[in-house]
């Protein structure tokens, strides 16, 4: 753990293309993650159904999967992008700005937007949440460098 609580995620593997559904840190490396994600313990219980992964204001944000812009615009007075990658898994980051129109394809990597000012990170984090089949998952579990258990 890193000062002021944030914490560093391990670099991720070395791949010439990102496999689809897998996401890369929207800000580069290191993945500098300042709240983790906490299931809540029934579907309309509290927790964080997500990840703040630090940033400043204004500062460009990548998209995290190849896919297509699904939403772009406010949400509860702070702008919201969500890119619905091939699996159907839709990675929603906030507050980020200046997002292409929906309908857009994108590729991991891509600009996407730039990180504005709303919502609980304030202007010192983005909140990235991954929604598949309708609930929220935590979004390391997709994160390139996850630890992979090998066939014997």
């Amino acid at each position: 753990m890193l000062s002021g609580g944030v914490t560093e995620a391990p670099p991720p593997a070395a791949s010439d293309r990102v496999p689809d559904g897998l996401w890369v840190p929207p800000f580069g490396l290191p993945l500098r993650i300042t709240e983790p994600f906490r299931p809540p313990e029934h579907r309309y219980g509290p927790g964080h159904r997500g990840i703040d992964i630090a940033a400043g204001e204004g500062e460009a944000v990548a998209s995290p999967v190849t896919g297509v812009v699904s939403f772009a615009g406010d949400v509860a007075a702070r702008p919201v992008v969500t890119v619905r990658s091939p699996d159907g898994a839709l990675f929603s980051l906030e507050p980020v700005g200046d997002a292409p129109p929906v309908g857009t394809e994108v590729v991991a990597g891509d600009r996407i937007g730039a990180v504005g000012t709303g919502g609980h990170c304030s202007g010192g984090c983005v909140h990235l949440g991954v929604r598949v089949n309708g609930e929220y998952v935590d979004p390391m579990l997709r994160y390139l460098g996850r630890p992979r258990l090998l066939p014997w």
